[in-house]
């Protein structure tokens, strides 16, 4: 599903890697919705 969001390869690593890193903590949980917005907005146009 998010790689409907994301489309770059680069970025799809880096959305996988936040995503096992918030399970642990609640800073990483805030970064992913961050990453996930900006990729979004910027993988838009692609």
């Amino acid at each position: 599903m998010i790689e409907k969001f994301i489309k770059s390869e680069c970025g799809l690593s880096e959305y996988r890697r936040l995503r096992e890193l918030s399970k642990d903590k609640p800073f990483f949980k805030l970064r992913l919705y961050f990453f996930v917005i900006t990729a979004t907005i910027r993988d838009l146009f692609k």
